[in-house]
């Protein structure tokens, strides 16, 4: 369950920011990219602490902890692995899920007009569409 806990916790405030990023009128592509380098810090640096944290007892060669060696080192290597998972699959899912719901709407014939993808064929047109940059605010068309 820790390892679920920080897993949860890490995914909540990579797309908590991609949101907020996206309420500032950012593109999906730019509000994942932001998002990504803004909070890397803050995910590596829990699931590192929580990885040192447990280091001690997969170090430990008493016989008293045999039995948590195996626990702790899946909990701590498993954080390891999901926290790359996390900054790589994480920002990918949430641009394919824009774009599935880009698709979606345009064959059910809904209003598409606030995604950045070119209505013939479906290509991603990330700043230039919305006169924006990673380093800016949206420029008002």
């Amino acid at each position: 369950m820790g390892l679920a806990g920080v897993l949860v916790n890490d995914s909540l405030v990579l797309i908590d920011y991609v949101n907020r990023e996206r309420e500032k009128g950012r593109s999906v592509h730019d509000a994942v990219i932001v998002a990504a380098k803004v909070r890397f810090r803050p995910i590596l640096l829990t699931s590192l602490t929580t990885f040192l944290g447990v280091l001690p007892l997969i170090l430990e060669r008493s016989l008293q902890a045999q039995f948590l060696i195996p626990i702790a080192a899946s909990l701590g290597f498993g954080i390891l692995f999901a926290t790359f998972i996390i900054l790589v699959l994480v920002p990918a899912l949430v641009i394919l899920e824009d774009r599935v719901r880009f698709h979606v709407l345009r064959f059910l014939g809904k209003d598409t007009s606030r995604f950045e993808y070119e209505a013939n064929t479906g290509t991603h047109e990330a700043a230039v569409s919305t006169g924006s940059s990673l380093g800016s605010e949206p420029v008002a068309t």
